[in-house]
């Protein structure tokens, strides 16, 4: 059995996990930050004070069992109330379940030990919620709302407040085929500089950024940032500000042992400043890849730009990784601590998408590059994981026999 850990966002590993969890013979865990704040994830970080569960969720979601029970998780993972949503309604209907009825949100939980460990959640869920509603003075917006986020909140408050006791809670109750594990269960707050001066105050405006001006850096915060005074201060205060404020969060334990075991250790395709980069920088997290002697450390370029990083090349996509990667604990690694190879595609089947370009004179970091069409047949734009994972296996068989 090959231990894999995959450093990945939400929906930047949505081609190689389910590849991952095809091959038999790998135990697989994804790392994932827990800083979104947007929408109706922003509104339980807000109420609970706890890390965000959405793309914890996400992960999950493929990474759930085939069988008769799957429809059933399926729906409650994939379920959203409307936008018109009324949290009367949602709050009955939660503490029905709770007091005993057969279904939640009109899905049928026959299973007896998932329906009873899930009311148990929910009538957490309901319970500090109409304490925390009094003392804040406004109510939860249910509007948009996933249902998992709010059962994730009542098994955070069954859980200890425990992030990583949460999702390994929810990865034994559903049967999980893999393992998630948010990078820490420090409560941090994501906000950036862009190169124009501008601050992003939230994870949120991060990711809705619509804009070619690139990110200059990111930080993590003990708290949200309060933009009324924050924004009166000089463009070079608020630099210093956010410098000085800078919280990194400590990884996890079982993220170290995750990594320390690794046989493979894949940095996966994704948004970079929301999803990746805050992984990266978590103290501990390239201290324990680098004492790694044994595992193969492998990077995934992205296919096509987005808007953090519209301009970046193939080669800016590692050196942004290094940066960061060695900003967690303040210390310089070598490259080849790192990394081992990096996957780059060249694959072209979208007239109207914008790839991101591969120039072999840009790189500075000298990593060996293996350069091939990593592109999906069927969905352009994406990455084919199958053959990701056929070429890092095939990397790994090649080091096995080298030795």
């Amino acid at each position: 059995m090959l231990n894999v850990v995959v450093l990945n966002g939400g929906r930047g590993a949505a081609s190689l996990i389910p590849a991952l969890l095809e091959r038999p013979g790998l135990n697989v865990t994804s790392i994932v930050n827990a800083y979104d704040d947007g929408k109706s994830t922003g509104e339980i970080r807000r109420f609970f004070n706890m890390l965000g569960p959405s793309d914890i969720r996400k992960v999950q979601s493929l990474m759930l069992p085939e069988g008769p029970e799957s429809d059933v998780a399926e729906r409650l993972f994939d379920h959203r109330y409307p936008l018109d949503a009324r949290r009367d309604e949602v709050l009955a209907d939660f503490t029905r379940f709770a007091g005993g009825g057969g279904e939640l949100a009109g899905i049928a939980i026959p299973e007896p030990m998932l329906a009873s460990t899930l009311r148990r959640f929910c009538a957490e869920f309901v319970d500090t919620l109409l304490l925390i509603e009094k003392v804040r003075g406004g109510s939860f917006a249910f509007a948009d709302c996933s249902l998992m986020n709010c059962l994730y909140a009542g098994a955070y408050l069954v859980s200890g407040r425990d992030m990583e006791l949460t999702t390994r809670t929810i990865d034994r109750l559903f049967r999980l085929k893999g393992t998630v594990l948010p990078n820490s269960v420090e409560n941090k707050w994501l906000a950036a500089v862009r190169q124009n001066g501008e601050v992003l105050s939230s994870e949120a405006e991060i990711v809705e950024l619509r804009s070619n001006v690139l990110i200059d850096n990111i930080y993590l915060l003990d708290g949200p940032l309060d933009r009324g005074s924050f924004d009166e201060l000089e463009e070079a205060e608020q630099r210093r500000y956010l410098h000085r404020h800078h919280a990194p969060a400590v990884a996890s334990a079982g993220v170290r042992l995750a990594l320390a075991q690794a046989d493979i250790v894949i940095y996966s395709a994704g948004t970079q400043h929301s999803s990746l980069y805050p992984t990266y920088m978590s103290r501990g997290v390239a201290e324990t890849i680098a004492r790694n002697r044994t595992a193969l450390k492998v990077f995934v370029t992205n296919i096509g730009a987005d808007y953090e990083t519209p301009s970046y090349s193939a080669a800016d996509y590692l050196h942004g990784a290094y940066r960061y990667l060695c900003l967690a604990d303040d210390r310089h690694h070598a490259p080849e601590e790192l990394f081992e190879a990096v996957l780059v595609n060249n694959g072209r089947r979208k007239a109207d998408t914008t790839y991101v370009e591969y120039d072999d004179s840009d790189y500075v970091l000298e990593v060996p590059r293996i350069v091939d069409d990593f592109e999906h047949p069927d969905l352009p734009g994406r990455h084919n994981g199958e053959r990701l994972v056929s070429t890092m296996l095939r990397l790994y068989g090649q080091r096995e026999l080298a030795r």
